[in-house]
């Protein structure tokens, strides 16, 4: 990384919010709502948010808002400060109730003492404000089941039709209202500003630097010269937005055998949802060369068509859509660099190699986006 960023471990203790968030705190975050935890903290693998699974002791026995047992095993979810609203975090949480309503496979919020989003203050906590200062102290967090399963099979016919069912579904009721807090999926939120983020905080080494500018203008240009993108008026014309997961990916899907109770698929993590075309829910599923890719894509329509109408346009959508998730990456990693966890995690990040390959992922996007569409 070559900008200002924090550039190791003392600093990073200094200055990012959640170096203040210690077992203790997490649990007498949750000792404020009513549980109790035993001791027993796990820290899940999680980067944008900070994400516990905690045993509750059972004597205490606590109880939802409308009476239900609460779990013995739960998973707290403390929000990474600033990036969303609480209205934008409710928002979310009250998409997941609707979907629940719907008998839709989704592990949603607990609702504890009247609410589903909660707040925790830390003498200690430093936690940073949209301009780029740590001032206010304090976390949001929600509390949900813990559940358990494994990534779907997704070279099994059967699971991808039955998740394409269930995708339906979740687009059923997404396409129910709008969202009026949380942001759309767009071509200026994930192209254009990232890109204009990493060059104004000089996050891609001088070297790297206009080969990658110039990949990324190609792309964009592709883009509008295909009717996408703010110069004709609409990001994405001609195709119905809907409330969406947003990040649809196979380790969002836990699968429980089809012979238990409950059993198939159940999506977690909506901390993503957003407005955008159906196909967003759909292409990140899709892996290997283009034929595999292509009867995957069958079978997600074969179970998805079942229950609702899909757009077939929208299929000129994937390649652009993979474009924009692979710019937006790059900047995400960047934008979170002075968070201890990210550097552990993602040493190669910000090497001139690393840039390189970007430079020549987005080349092959280019000829990705001018292809012939998958055919299903």
């Amino acid at each position: 990384m070559t900008n200002d960023l924090p550039q190791g471990p003392a600093e990073w203790d200094a200055l990012h919010p959640y170096a203040s968030l210690t077992p203790d705190q997490v649990l007498d975050a949750l000792a404020d709502i009513g549980l109790m935890g035993d001791g027993r903290l796990t820290a899940l693998s999680s980067y944008e948010n900070r994400v516990y699974q905690i045993q509750l002791e059972t004597e205490r026995a606590p109880t939802q808002t409308d009476g239900t047992p609460v779990p013995d095993s739960v998973v707290a979810k403390f929000y990474r400060p600033s990036r969303w609203t609480d209205a934008q975090i409710q928002e979310e949480h009250d998409f997941a109730a609707e979907l629940v309503a719907a008998e839709v496979p989704v592990v949603p919020p607990l609702n504890l003492l009247g609410h589903t989003l909660h707040h925790k203050a830390f003498e200690s906590a430093l936690t940073k404000d949209a301009s780029e200062g740590y001032a206010f102290q304090g976390f949001s967090f929600s509390v949900s089941e813990r559940r358990g399963g494994r990534p779907p099979e997704l070279d099994d016919d059967e699971v991808l039709e039955w998740i394409g069912r269930f995708l339906a579904r979740i687009h059923t009721v997404g396409a129910a209202k709008p969202f009026h807090n949380r942001p759309a999926l767009s071509i200026d939120t994930f192209m254009q500003e990232p890109k204009d983020w990493l060059l104004n905080h000089k996050a891609i080494p001088m070297e790297v630097e206009r080969a990658w500018q110039d990949a990324w203008q190609q792309a964009m240009d592709v883009m509008h010269a295909a009717g996408l993108g703010s110069a004709h008026g609409s990001d994405w014309p001609h195709f119905q937005m809907l409330r969406l997961h947003g990040d649809c990916h196979p380790g969002n899907i836990l699968w429980t055998p089809a012979d238990l109770p409950g059993g198939g698929p159940h999506f977690v993590d909506l901390d993503d949802a957003r407005m955008g075309p159906a196909v967003q829910d759909l292409w990140m599923l899709l892996s290997g060369d283009r034929k595999q890719r292509a009867g995957q894509l069958s079978m997600l329509l074969e179970g998805y068509e079942q229950v609702r109408d899909f757009d077939r346009r929208e299929l000129a959508l994937i390649e652009p859509l993979r474009t924009l998730r692979l710019v937006h990456y790059s900047a995400w990693l960047a934008r979170r660099w002075d968070d201890p966890i990210f550097p552990i995690n993602f040493p190669w990040f910000g090497t001139p190699d690393y840039w390189r390959g970007q430079v020549q992922m987005l080349e092959e996007q280019i000829e990705q986006m001018q292809e012939q569409l998958l055919v299903v």
